[in-house]
């Protein structure tokens, strides 16, 4: 499955170091001479490692570098030094010290630009060592900066964007709560925009996301209206399975698109991570896909059809008879559906029900609460952006 591989595409967006995992391997890095850089440093460090000196700081950053150079002798060129010494240390590997030095870093400087590349590098550092909650606090402070940063160009503004999603895949594939947050980030405007201009392929996780998560079932409709203005310019199984069922009514293709989406999940490194289990190997998101990918072929196909060859389903399902069958029957149940199973003939009959049009009045307005409150929310941020350029001015 060479050909829906998104390993160049990612790599595009990332850092060097975040491309490691995804090619599994890990390769050393000696770009600065050590000698050179640590003989400037000596001093700070040894004050960041004294905890009752740090207690001297205080959050106003002049005062910070007032208490540095009058007690200490330490100035603004060693307080650079430090990032100097922080990058020198995440190229060298050695990430968990990478995240104690930009803290620092980005409490001493008062370089705004470094400091944001500080906090870049946390980021990176988080997700290298794998320390989710951090690195998603550290995402969060990336996109409230970048946000505000009306003052950027337009197209820097699009690139920071699409490197925060990118490097989002780390967290929302790994944090507990990772579904619910790559819903919430790439269906924002701004980052939905973003992946229509320039970064198309990242819909493959999107897609992924709203099919395994059962709480946001309310955004497919919306995915499938991307899905379909992006179709030229980027699709794979996951899309195309997506496509042939709720736009094009195909089962057959939805079928053969199916099967073709575990290769896809399994050769896909956010996607394919494996867990043992006992005496087996199990893919968490794969097996989560094709149980709610099932659900979505029995659902649309009972909503077209009255009497239900069973057999059929099961085809359309790529399931064995006799699986389909206590499938559909555990489903009927929990789902308290209006149906019945006719085991001799090998029938599902389903009950017309009309759908109440105030029921179809709620589920339209079911998202204009977070959209409203998304709005409201550009509109404060644009002008607190505002009024800190006339502050600066």
């Amino acid at each position: 499955m060479a050909e829906h591989d998104l390993t160049a595409r990612l790599a595009a967006h990332l850092d060097r170091h975040l491309v490691f995992p995804l090619l599994e391997f890990l390769q050393e890095r000696g770009i600065y001479p050590e000698e050179e850089i640590l003989a400037a440093k000596l001093r700070l460090l040894a004050f960041l490692r004294d905890p009752q000196r740090v207690q001297l700081l205080r959050p106003d950053k002049q005062f910070n570098i007032h208490i540095l150079q009058e007690r200490f002798q330490i100035g603004p060129d060693q307080i650079e030094a430090l990032y100097d010494d922080a990058k020198f240390q995440f190229e060298c590997g050695y990430y968990s010290d990478v995240t104690a030095y930009l803290h620092h870093y980005r409490v001493l400087s008062t370089n705004s630009e470094r400091s944001v590349r500080a906090l870049w590098g946390m980021l990176a550092s988080e997700i290298l060592t794998r320390n989710w909650n951090a690195a998603l606090e550290d995402l969060n402070r990336l996109k409230e900066i970048i946000d505000l940063m009306n003052s950027s160009s337009p197209l820097n503004q699009l690139q920071n964007r699409i490197w925060l999603m990118h490097w989002s895949l780390f967290i929302f594939f790994n944090h507990e709560n990772g579904r619910n947050g790559i819903i919430d980030l790439f269906f924002q405007d701004r980052y939905l925009n973003a992946i229509k201009t320039n970064a198309q392929h990242l819909l493959r996780y999107l897609a992924i996301a709203v099919v395994v998560n059962k709480r946001r079932r309310n955004m497919l409709k919306e995915l499938i209206k991307v899905i379909q203005q992006e179709r030229h310019s980027y699709k794979d199984p996951v899309t195309e399975f997506l496509e042939c069922l709720y736009v094009n009514y195909d089962f057959d293709g939805a079928q053969q698109k199916l099967m073709e989406c575990e290769q896809v999940i399994l050769n896909d490194p956010f996607l394919g991570k494996r867990i043992e289990v006992g005496n087996s190997i199990t893919v968490p998101i794969r097996d989560e896909f094709f149980e709610n990918a099932r659900l979505f072929i029995f659902e649309t196909y009972c909503r077209i059809r009255r009497c239900i060859d069973m057999s059929i389903l099961a085809e359309k399902m790529n399931m064995k008879y006799a699986d389909a069958e206590f499938w559909i029957m555990n489903l009927v149940k929990s789902s308290k559906l209006d149906a019945k199973i006719d085991s001799v003939s090998g029938t599902l009959i389903m009950t017309v029900s009309r759908v109440d049009v105030h029921e179809q009045i709620i589920d339209s307005l079911k998202n204009l609460n977070m959209r409203t409150y998304m709005l409201a929310q550009n509109i404060v941020d644009m002008s607190q952006a505002a009024q800190q350029a006339d502050r600066g001015d």
